[in-house]
């Protein structure tokens, strides 16, 4: 019999600033520890390595600054190592990622393929989760590394690969399931690999959705998502000091929230999650105490108004042609263009002969304007005017039955009132309504968002 109660099995994922430094990593062991079903811990990078590492695939680096961020990322493993005694057989793995890690510096250098990118942009993970499993044995844990790209199957597209589930579910089942008996098992997030054994990466903020991943491939209990703040908030409390933890919320609305700018979890995790019907909580691995999150499938509380969402940065493409007016086919021709550029639509509005919309950049390191390439706007120039607008920002109401319950547009619009609204979406979800203002004007007409929705109502309670 198990060891382990499938059921019962808990995925453990820890953000960058959760491991960052030697005392992190102990904090989150603790955590681990404290829960006999958590069998697979799931790791991002140390805080601030994967940007280091970005920075060394750009091509314009000089080598001087080539040199400095080796070292930084150096002295980052190495004080760990120190702080964990200096054990032989760990430093040996540590200098060779890091050996591995120059090299591959070295070959972008005259060889710039995404794959090397991916390769080199892995490496953050794999140094911290052999350091971390060493932790756990540290104190008194039977625990091991494993590589992720073992079950973690993808496609080619390097930078933000896709997953392939079916592959994922019986891999994990033959190579990963089996260790889950007889020990703790820490793994990478945010990496994969291609048939043909190649290392992808599913995009920034992707060890969220590995974690969700691999959780669904297990048929595990729960997701712990463990960040530097305690649990999800009805806004970003930089922009409302009033604004509240979040006890409880459906995936429906965890979902929205994600995709409209909560930093707190990645936009994809919420979906392997729904797939099983995955409890995923939101935590602080600074401060568990203090509890968290809990995403559920059902919840026990519908209030109108859950949060006020935010996501910065936004490009609105207009688009504008006498021959939508009475005609047939122009969206499909207008989204075949988007399509073949590789480019989702978030938000999209339309009139008689205009249409609105803005750029999914969900899992994209991409601007706006680096999505709209030359190429795109002279195609799609052949069917209509286009009109590039940035500095916006997407504000998004998230709650339940908002497209049907009477006097909630009333009392949104009234808080904008003073604001220029460039685009409105409401009526296609229950669950949001999103109106696009100028960045400059978004923290405002999310503080008062939150003042009215939520402060005003017998304080701030968040159910």
């Amino acid at each position: 019999m198990s060891l382990v109660d499938a059921k019962a099995l808990v995925v453990a994922k820890f953000g960058g600033t959760s491991v960052a430094d030697y005392q992190a990593m102990v904090r989150c062991a603790d955590i681990v520890m404290a829960n006999a079903n958590t069998r697979l811990v799931v790791l991002s990078a140390s805080s601030g390595v994967t940007n280091q590492l970005v920075e060394l695939t750009q091509a314009n680096i000089n080598d001087e600054r080539r040199q400095e961020l080796l070292q930084q990322i150096s002295q980052v493993q190495h004080q760990l190592l120190a702080e964990l005694g200096d054990v032989p057989e760990l430093r040996l793995q540590i200098d060779a990622l890091l050996t591995q890690i120059h090299q591959l510096s070295d070959d972008l250098v005259l060889d710039r393929s995404k794959y090397l990118m991916d390769e080199l942009l892995s490496m953050g993970e794999q140094c911290s989760s052999v350091i971390f499993a060493e932790v756990l044995r540290q104190k008194g844990h039977n625990a091991s590394s494993f590589d992720v790209r073992q079950v973690m199957r993808t496609d080619s597209h390097f930078g933000r690969a896709e997953p392939q589930l079916d592959d994922i579910s019986q891999l994990a089942s033959l190579k990963l399931k089996p260790l889950l008996d007889e020990q703790v098992i820490v793994t990478q997030g945010f990496i994969g690999s291609d048939a043909n054994g190649k290392t992808t990466t599913l995009g920034r903020g992707g060890s969220d959705y590995s974690a969700a991943l691999l959780a669904e491939a297990l048929s595990a209990s729960a997701v712990e998502i463990w960040t530097d703040v305690a649990g999800i908030y009805t806004t970003d409390p930089r922009l409302a000091p009033k604004a509240a933890p979040i006890a409880e919320i459906s995936f429906n609305e965890a979902a929205e929230m994600a995709t409209f700018g909560a930093k707190v979890l990645h936009p994809a995790t919420i979906l392997p999650a729904v797939r099983q019907q995955i409890q995923v909580f939101v935590g602080s691995s600074k401060a568990p105490e203090l509890g968290g999150t809990w995403i559920r499938h059902k919840t026990g509380s519908k209030p109108i108004y859950r949060a006020v969402a935010v996501r910065r940065d936004q490009t609105l493409l207009n688009l504008h042609s006498l021959q939508m007016l009475h005609a047939q086919g122009f969206l499909a021709h207008i989204f075949a263009t988007l399509a073949k550029h590789k480019i989702s639509v978030d938000l999209i509005t339309t009139s008689e002969v205009n249409v609105s919309l803005t750029l999914d950049k969900t899992g994209s390191d991409s601007t706006g304007k680096e999505l709209i390439s030359e190429a795109l706007m002279q195609e799609l120039s052949q069917h209509c005017r286009v009109k590039v607008e940035d500095g916006l920002a997407l504000v998004a109401v998230i709650g339940n039955d908002i497209a049907t319950t009477s006097g909630v547009c009333r009392r949104i619009f009234e808080v904008l009132e003073p604001h220029n609204v460039r685009m409105i979406c409401q009526g296609a979800s229950p669950h949001n309504l999103c109106v696009l203002v100028s960045e400059s004007e978004a923290a405002q007409v999310v503080k008062a968002l939150h003042e009215n929705l939520f402060e005003l109502e017998l304080g701030v309670v968040a159910e």
